[in-house]
């Protein structure tokens, strides 16, 4: 019996978990959602459309980091992180309203843990495309700034 506790508090740990990713990612899947779905009605197939799907998916958020990291201008970070939070703003709002919709009857409160989960999964998805450019500038920092080694005469 304890065991079983134990692995439904593990199991349902585990899902948290992989909604507050999914919701982190909303950007990623939605893009790789709109571009399979145009894909399988433009005559591509199932396959086709999927594949086109993956792949839009995995180009997304390998070129909002490169844009993000490669831009000078603030307006163009700010324009850029914000497309990758505000999706994920989203889709942690909706996430936190469904869940809190099963165990608290008041709406109430049902608002106010769906902000709550609004700001902390944008706020991730926001802290996540600054730290992929900090670890981007920092190893380019270390190779630019390595001093040249001397040679004895």
């Amino acid at each position: 019996m304890i065991i079983a506790i134990m692995l439904s508090a593990a199991g349902l740990g585990f899902l948290c978990w992989l909604a507050f990713n999914l919701a982190v990612y909303a950007l990623p899947l939605f893009a790789g959602t709109a571009a399979g779905l145009f894909a399988y009605h433009t005559g591509a197939g199932v396959v086709g459309g999927a594949l086109v799907g993956l792949i839009a998916a995995a180009v997304t958020p390998v070129a909002g980091e490169f844009a993000f990291a490669n831009s000078r201008s603030p307006i163009i970070r700010t324009m850029t992180a914000a497309t990758f939070a505000v999706p994920a703003a989203v889709a942690g709002y909706h996430l936190l309203l469904g869940l809190s919709a099963l165990g608290m009857p008041s709406d109430t409160w049902r608002q106010v843990f769906a902000i709550v989960g609004a700001a902390v999964v944008g706020s991730t998805a926001w802290a996540r495309l600054m730290r992929s450019d900090r670890e981007t500038r920092g190893s380019t920092t270390a190779i630019v700034s390595a001093p040249e080694p001397t040679t004895p005469k």
